[in-house]
């Protein structure tokens, strides 16, 4: 069966982790991927750590499934050879602060012109428009601007960032499906030119944080931190085990408030009026709290998360990627899924999500090394010979 988006190219001259994310999703399920990286150093993301014998792990995971060829588009050959490779492909991935490639003489027209129905995907961190649009643009900043570090943190401390960069990876989601969306468009309508999506990372991360605009619109409220609490579900929170594990735990329906109730032998609240609706329970969140943790401190973590789930009750240990690794859920599943490497021989990397019944996608190979299709790209696709590719090679063009 052939792969959902087979046939589909895509040009990717994006760095770091938004916009090669993003092309890697589409690359998941059957889209070709062209890497674009400068000659000599490549793309930053490979300074970024972990390492293992000095190659870039975190690189190797968010470049999946794609080709890789080196392309110097400052210089005016590089340009040339770029224009000559974009008619081949149907997407083009960027991520450069706004004005750039037009600074480069590779401005939407021109782009339009050597490929007229090219969808063109721009991440920035704010936008092409707008007094930020020149900023630069990090995950970090994303989750800042956005509200969430605000809310990430117990009240009256220093806000914190998760322990990854999620605002890239998220932005990429939201750029995968806006290049589908562009496509669509554009196999409904045969005559219809290219389209240019204009994609803030920051506004994505904003989307996915939907309450915040209209809590303050409508209540005038500031959404203030939680903690490892929850605004809006009691009882709820992060417990500790008898044997110092954390487990995540809660009650987010009145029929598991209910089951919960049973199982620990505490019925008597459900006749309580204090407790008879979320909105009440929410207001005596911390001794409805308190009585689920002293539930959960005295069993083990195993047994207390056996016991909840199976009684129908929403909880989960708090994983590491250990853990995740030693998962038999995630095992049977194989959530985890190895691919081929050219340094390690195969190396695990998240399963292909979501899963399509009649054109599942496919994790293949991780990301390759700086220029390792230079050969099969500009001598095979393109025809130069050899010794013009040495000479783009020695002027620091590819």
């Amino acid at each position: 069966m052939s792969a959902a988006l087979e046939g589909l190219k895509v040009l990717d001259i994006s760095n770091v982790i938004a916009g090669p994310f993003a092309a890697a999703l589409l690359g998941d399920f059957g889209a070709q991927v062209l890497k674009v990286e400068l000659p000599g150093g490549g793309d930053p993301l490979r300074a970024l750590p972990p390492h293992k014998e000095g190659k870039p792990l975190l690189w190797k995971a968010v470049n999946r499934n794609k080709r890789a060829v080196t392309l110097d588009l400052r210089k005016s050959a590089g340009q040339a050879l770029f224009l000559k490779l974009l008619p081949r492909f149907d997407v083009l991935i960027e991520n450069y602060r706004p004005g750039t490639l037009d600074r480069w003489g590779l401005d939407k027209q021109a782009l339009w012109q050597a490929q007229p129905r090219l969808v063109i995907l721009r991440v920035t961190g704010f936008g092409q428009t707008g007094p930020y649009a020149g900023y630069a643009g990090f995950a970090r900043l994303f989750e800042a601007y956005a509200g969430l570090a605000y809310i990430t943190r117990a009240p009256g401390e220093a806000p914190v960032h998760p322990g990854y960069p999620i605002g890239d990876p998220i932005a990429g989601v939201f750029g995968a499906f806006g290049v589908l969306a562009a496509l669509l468009h554009r196999a409904k309508n045969p005559d219809a030119p290219g389209q240019e999506i204009d994609l803030s990372c920051t506004e994505a991360m904003l989307r996915l944080l939907e309450v915040l605009p209209i809590e303050y619109d409508q209540l005038g409220l500031v959404h203030e931190p939680a903690g490892g609490g929850n605004a809006y579900v009691s009882p709820s929170g992060m417990f500790r085990s008898a044997d110092g594990a954390w487990i995540s735990f809660t009650a987010a329906t009145q029929n598991v408030f209910q089951r919960l109730c049973r199982l620990i032998g505490r019925e008597d609240l459900l006749a309580d009026p204090r407790y008879a609706t979320n909105p009440q329970r929410m207001q005596h969140q911390p001794e409805l709290n308190a009585i689920v943790a002293n539930w959960i401190e005295a069993r083990p973590a195993g047994e207390a998360v056996r016991e909840l789930s199976e009684a129908g009750v929403a909880v989960a240990p708090v994983y590491s990627n250990r853990d995740i690794a030693r998962d038999a859920h995630f095992a049977f599943r194989e959530s985890i899924t190895r691919v081929t490497d050219a340094d390690f021989g195969s190396v695990a990397v998240p399963c292909v999500v979501p899963r399509l019944s009649a054109t599942p996608g496919e994790a293949r190979s991780a990301g390759p090394a700086p220029g390792a299709h230079n050969a099969e790209v500009y001598g095979g696709w393109l025809g130069l010979p050899e010794a013009e590719r040495a000479a783009l090679a020695r002027e620091g063009v590819i």
